[in-house]
């Protein structure tokens, strides 16, 4: 990346005076920029993204507003105490209401058309293990939810959906999609409306805090100082702090060409959730299959995995739409950040940095609620 020098007029017009400096401009630090404004109009907070737009997941998502397939919370119970998932769970559907009220449900263009579990033919000991603790899931998050039953089984829509070697279905009811583009364009609005700046195409590099703020030093040679600052760049977080437990993870995305009469309706998890799809305008959208390859994902740089694009084609053509002619329209990656435990990390690291990251996949649920966790954080150690 080219150096240089800031000029006299842009250190005074766009970079004087910062009380907060928020690194990254996806749900998490909009979130956090808009609560601090929210809560201290005076404070002067500026938003920088190294991106045109944010980089690593927020725009590059499936838009899932989910809490949790049935493998996928099995899965988590390995890692996981009961009361800990619950936790976990918890927040999510309380995030995924707090995201709701805070842009709309017209801005979000929220659908409650419910996310499906699929199981193959050789899933069977899986599909049984999930009907077994379907019963108690559905009383606990039903507590959660308020929904009576959550979870309930949904064979008779395979042929609806027109799948091949699909042998069951688990529908997750209250379960939602969003359109992830117009959720952020909403949430940009939103912090421009309170006047807060959001500089794009800066990249913060490396910070350094002592007792006088916090220097930013951005990749194009120059620094800053700003009293605090708010890391929110998730799965790229050890770039600027490589003391935290969080481990980038890159996801292949898909999305197809039109499919004259489309069958399939609602989100779609497969494989513990590693694979997803949905539909979107006449569309399907399909990620996933990092498990495939785990050690070559787990990477913050964008870029193919031929491997798992192999096998995304082969599941949209032989499983989801086997009867017709179906070509990608499009690829893209996305940057996830995760860490030994299902839980974020929200904490002042130190004396004037605080850092809302490890969203584990879950952002869409749960990025409103850390971002203003991390604001709420701040503030009181201010």
């Amino acid at each position: 990346m080219f150096k240089y020098n800031l000029s006299y007029w842009e250190k005074e017009t766009f970079l004087k005076p910062i009380d907060v400096a928020v690194i990254g401009s996806g749900i998490v630090g909009l979130t956090a920029a808009i609560q601090l404004k929210t809560l201290r109009p005076d404070l002067q907070v500026t938003v920088f993204e190294r991106g045109m737009l944010p980089t690593g997941a927020s725009t590059r998502n499936a838009g899932f507003a989910c809490f949790g397939s049935l493998t996928e919370l099995l899965d988590d119970l390995t890692h996981l105490s009961e009361d800990e998932l619950l936790t976990v769970i918890e927040k999510r559907w309380r995030g995924l209401q707090n995201l709701r009220s805070m842009v709309g449900d017209a801005e979000l263009d929220f659908q409650t058309l419910g996310g499906y579990e699929m199981f193959t033919d050789d899933e069977e000991d899986a599909y049984q293990d999930c009907l077994q603790a379907m019963p108690d899931f559905n009383r606990k998050i039903g507590a959660i939810t308020g929904h009576r039953e959550v979870y309930i089984q949904a064979d008779d829509r395979i042929e609806k959906f027109g799948f091949q070697g699909v042998r069951h279905l688990l529908l997750n009811q209250p379960e939602g999609q969003v359109h992830t583009g117009k959720m952020m364009a909403a949430l940009l609005q939103k912090a421009k409306a309170l006047g807060i700046p959001i500089l794009n195409g800066v990249e913060i590099s490396a910070l350094e805090d002592s007792s006088q703020g916090v220097e930013l030093k951005t990749a194009f040679g120059w620094t800053i100082e700003v009293p605090k600052v708010l890391v929110a760049v998730n799965g790229f977080a050890r770039k600027l702090l490589p003391q935290l437990e969080v481990s980038p993870a890159r996801n292949q995305v898909l999305i197809s060409q039109p499919i004259p009469g489309l069958k399939v309706e609602g989100c779609f998890h497969y494989d513990r959730g590693y694979y997803y799809f949905r539909n979107i305008d006449g569309r399907i959208l399909l990620g996933g299959g990092r498990n495939l390859d785990s050690g070559e994902e787990q990477t913050d740089e964008f870029g193919p995995n031929e491997l798992i694009r192999t096998s995304l084609v082969a599941l949209l053509r032989r499983v989801i739409c086997p009867d017709q002619i179906v070509d990608v329209d499009a690829w893209w990656t996305g940057i996830m950040g995760l860490g030994p435990e299902k839980k974020p990390i929200v904490e002042q690291v130190s004396r004037n940095v605080t850092v809302s990251v490890r969203l584990s996949g879950m952002g869409v649920a749960i990025g409103t609620l850390i971002g203003q966790e991390g604001a709420e954080l701040l503030l009181e150690n201010s």
